[in-house]
């Protein structure tokens, strides 16, 4: 089958489970083409079946702001066209969705149909979608994609929520690569990081407001207080300086590490006790469940889709949104005893098998199915 996948090529979780999508179909002999602004950043090994085509934008003076939209639509026509594309999966709404809209149509009048499959992964629902300058394109886009994904519950009900959406929203979630995260500690790694056997808690994300920093840094302070142990900041953002910033005031910086954005977060996370996650919202939370991958038991908040995946009390903890003093309190509580950290760990890594990449990908594979009898 030859598949077309539209995706932002960022960090970002949307970005992230369409290109470990696109990488599990190619080798599962699927032809696969990624179609992008420029290469997903994990999209980082040669693939005979895997195709990387760049979106290029010319910028005139005419535009303040360069037509990226226009230019994806007029992309997807050609690479459909030329690559004989069966399908075509587009990640976030905007503005994926609605380029897939234009190209579908532009492909109609040509004689091809070319069916859309759209998968909502988030903030394109909860935060962008709801402003009033793109809400009727975007529930517009949504209700004449062939078919609809939403990478948890939450945020099915959510999308319900705030559009009038006219068809069935599917729910196929995130997955993780199991394998993948079930590296072996590097103690060298890990002396380094933690020279005096200190536990080791890590948060990872793209630092915007709604990852609430702040309370990243104020659990750790207390846990600080309790046991000897060292932070790990993965990603980089616009709240990097606030964190520092707090890490300063709170006396804690020899214990803090940012490392900005890394790509092989599996080793990171062997050498980690403890994942933190207190967003305002999380549509699913795929950082914590890598973080699960590899044996390693989250403290999140009980917002959006979060209680989806992390079990309260076997696989972490859920707390209310801002309720620093609980999330230090549950975390000391898991670090405190090697016993207590065991049990987690082991419970952390047999909830994130339910979401492991080989039971998940054959769910879209059944999906593309519905409308290309390729398979």
């Amino acid at each position: 089958m030859r598949i077309g996948i539209v995706c932002y090529p960022t960090f970002g979780g949307s970005g992230v489970l369409a290109t470990e999508l696109g990488k599990a179909l190619a080798d599962k002999g699927h032809q696969v083409h990624f179609i992008t602004y420029q290469q997903p950043v994990r999209l980082n090994e040669f693939n005979a079946n895997i195709f990387y085509h760049e979106v290029r934008v010319t910028n005139y003076p005419l535009f303040d702001y360069p037509p990226y939209e226009t230019a994806l639509s007029s992309t997807m026509v050609d690479i459909i066209i030329n690559h004989n594309l069966d399908l075509l999966h587009v990640h976030y709404a905007i503005p994926h969705a609605s380029a897939a809209y234009m190209a579908k149509k532009i492909l109609q009048a040509q004689g091809k149909n070319i069916p859309v499959i759209t998968t909502l992964h988030g903030t394109d629902i909860t935060l962008v979608g709801r402003d009033k300058t793109f809400a009727p394109v975007v529930a517009f886009s949504i209700n004449q994609s062939d078919a609809i994904t939403a990478v948890s519950k939450d945020l099915c009900e959510q999308t319900y929520k705030t559009f009038e959406i006219k068809k069935q929203i599917e729910v196929i979630p995130n997955f993780v690569d199991v394998k993948r995260f079930k590296k072996k500690p590097i103690d060298a790694f890990r002396k380094v990081i933690a020279p005096e056997g200190e536990k080791v808690l890590v948060h990872a994300s793209n630092f915007r407001k709604i990852k609430r920093i702040q309370d990243v840094v104020g659990i750790f302070a207390q846990v600080n207080k309790e046991l000897k142990s060292k932070l790990l900041f993965v990603g980089d953002g616009p709240e990097r300086q606030l964190a520092e910033s707090l890490c300063r005031d709170l006396k804690i910086t020899d214990d803090v590490r940012f490392v900005g954005k890394q790509e092989q977060m599996e080793e990171i996370l062997a050498i980690s006790d403890l994942f933190l996650l207190p967003s305002e919202y999380e549509s699913f939370g795929l950082a914590a469940l890598e973080a699960m991958a590899a044996d390693v038991p989250v403290i999140s908040t009980n917002a959006g889709g979060l209680p989806e995946i992390n079990i309260n009390g076997v696989t972490g903890y859920l707390d209310e949104v801002g309720d620093v003093v609980g999330m230090s309190k549950h975390a000391i509580e898991i670090l405190k005893d090697e016993a207590v950290l065991k049990k987690f760990r082991t419970h952390a890594g047999a909830q994130a098998r339910k979401f492991d990449i080989q039971i998940i990908v054959p769910q879209y594979e059944q999906l593309y199915n519905r409308f290309c009898k390729c398979l």
